[in-house]
C-alpha cells in the first residue's frame, strides 16, 4: 500500500526551509497535525485542516485516520527519527505505510557550529528525563550534546557540572538553531548566570575535570563510596566478578533481587544504554537509597519493586538474567526465579551464610550450574606493620538455563 502518512521534520526557519517533497506532502494533506510552534510556521495557504497535539500527548488521533483513505502529514522538529515522533509511529505502523522526511536536526547544526565531528559527540536527551541522565556521561574530554526540556535545563546542567567536580567545563547554549533568532550562550559551568534562555535551547558541553571531580568508569565494580548504602552493598572486587557472569548484553532485561542499595543493577544499566534492571527491595529505607543511587549514577530508569520475593516477582516482565543477592533461603526463591528465566538466560546467586551456601550446593545437584568461592583480603595496619584482613568469603552459583 501506498504510505498514508508522512512525517515531516520542520526547522525554525519553517517553510522556506523545506525541501520540495516535504512541501508536496504538506499541500497534499487532508489534515496536519503538529504542535502549535509548528502549525504556526505553515504559510495561510495549504487547504489541509491543522490539528495541534492534545495534552497530554498522544499519537491516537493520527491513527484515527488511518483507514479514512486520507493523506495526513505530522510536523516535527528537525529529523523525526532522532529523539521525535518518527520512533513512535515506528513502534505503531508497518513500514510501508508511512514515509519520513527529515530536516537537519538541532544535533547537525550545533555541530556545524562548533566544528565537533558529530559521530565523536554523546547525546543525552532531557526531554522527560532528570537532568541526572547525564550522570553517566561525564568523563575527562568528553563532548556532549544535551537535547533540554526547556529554559531551565542549562542552568540544571551547570549546577551538577559544577556539583561533580567539572566545573571548569565550557558550555555553549544555542536557541533557536536554524531560524531568525538564533542565538549563543557561551560560558564556563560554575560561572553559569544567564537569567533569560529559550525554551528551545541545546546544551553543548566540552567536559573538563577538576583535581576533586568524582570520576566514574563504565567498567564493572565502581568504588564503593561511590554509593550509600547501610552496609547491604556487594563490594567492589565482587561486584566486578558478579557483573562479568551476569554478562549484559545491549537490551536486556535484569531482575536484581534482594537489591541492597542497588548496586548491580546500577552496573548492569551502566553497561549499555539500552539495558535494563528492576531492582526488588522489601526495605523502603533501602528502596531509598537505591533512588538515589540510580539518579547519582545515570541509570534513572532503573525501576524499583517495593515487596518481599519471590511473591513480589509476580506479574514481572520475563528476564534475560537474575541476580539474587539476598533472601536465598527463602522458601521456593530459587525455583521461582529459575521458572521466570528465558531460555538461555543466566542466574547468579551470591551466599555468604552456611545455610545459603547449602541451599545452593543442594540446588545445584538437581539443576546443574557452576560453583565459585570468591575470597578477597585487603592489607590493614597491624601495630607498625601490614597484614591481611579477610572479608566474609561468597560462594557464587552460575547457572544457564537449558
Amino acid at each position: 500500500m501506498s504510505p498514508w502518512l508522512t512525517v515531516v521534520g520542520i526547522g525554525e526557519d519553517g517553510w522556506r526551509g523545506l525541501n520540495r517533497p516535504a512541501r508536496q506532502a504538506l499541500l497534499s494533506a487532508n489534515t496536519i497535525f503538529g504542535g502549535a510552534r509548528h502549525l504556526a510556521l505553515l504559510p495561510a495557504r495549504l487547504g489541509g485542516e491543522r490539528r495541534a497535539w492534545p495534552t497530554p500527548f498522544t499519537i491516537a488521533p493520527v491513527l484515527e485516520r488511518r483507514h479514512e483513505n486520507q493523506r495526513v502529514c505530522v510536523l516535527a522538529s528537525g529529523d523525526p527519527m532522532l529523539f521525535g515522533v518518527g520512533n513512535t509511529f515506528a513502534r505503531e505502523l508497518p513500514t510501508d505505510e508511512f514515509r519520513v522526511l527529515p530536516a537537519p536536526s538541532s544535533l547537525s547544526l550545533a555541530a556545524a557550529r562548533l566544528h565537533w565531528p558529530l559521530q565523536d559527540v554523546a547525546v543525552v536527551s532531557l526531554v522527560g528525563r532528570p537532568v541526572a541522565a547525564l550522570e553517566m556521561q561525564l568523563h575527562p574530554g568528553a563532548r556532549l550534546f544535551v537535547l533540554s526540556s526547556g529554559a531551565s535545563s542549562p542552568a540544571a546542567v551547570a549546577e551538577l557540572l559544577t556539583r561533580r567536580g567539572f566545573g571548569a567545563s565550557c558550555l555553549s547554549v544555542f536557541e533557536h538553531l536554524g531560524g531568525e533568532r538564533e542565538r549563543r550562550i557561551d560560558q564556563v559551568a560554575s560561572d553559569w548566570q544567564a537569567s533569560e534562555v529559550a525554551a528551545l535551547n541545546l546544551v553543548a558541553i566540552e567536559c573538563i575535570a577538576e583535581s576533586h571531580a568524582l570520576r566514574l568508569p563504565l567498567t564493572p565494580g565502581l568504588p564503593d563510596n561511590a554509593y550509600r548504602h547501610d552496609g547491604q552493598l556487594t563490594k567492589r572486587d565482587v561486584r566486578a566478578i558478579t557483573l562479568s557472569r551476569l554478562a549484559p548484553e545491549p537490551g536486556e532485561l535484569l531482575w536484581d533481587v534482594g537489591a541492597g542499595c542497588g548496586s548491580i543493577g546500577i552496573e548492569w544499566m551502566r553497561s549499555h544504554p539500552s539495558c535494563r534492571a528492576i531492582a526488588i527491595e522489601t526495605d523502603s529505607e533501602r528502596q531509598r537509597l537505591i533512588e538515589h543511587n540510580r539518579d547519582a549514577l545515570g541509570v534513572s530508569g532503573l525501576q524499583l519493586v517495593e515487596g518481599e520475593a519471590p511473591g513480589a516477582l509476580t506479574g514481572l516482565p520475563e528476564p534475560d538474567a537474575i541476580f539474587i543477592g539476598g533472601g536465598v533461603t527463602a522458601p521456593d526463591m530459587l525455583d521461582t526465579c529459575w521458572s521466570h528465566l528465558k531460555k538461555g538466560g543466566r542466574m547468579i546467586v551470591n551466599a555468604v551464610t552456611i545455610q545459603s551456601e547449602a541451599t545452593l550446593v543442594a540446588w545445584r545437584a538437581l539443576h546443574g550450574g557452576e560453583l565459585t568461592r570468591i575470597g578477597v583480603a585487603h592489607a590493614q595496619p597491624l601495630g607498625a606493620f601490614d597484614t591481611w584482613r579477610q572479608a566474609l568469603p561468597i560462594t557464587l552459583l552460575h547457572v544457564v538455563k537449558p
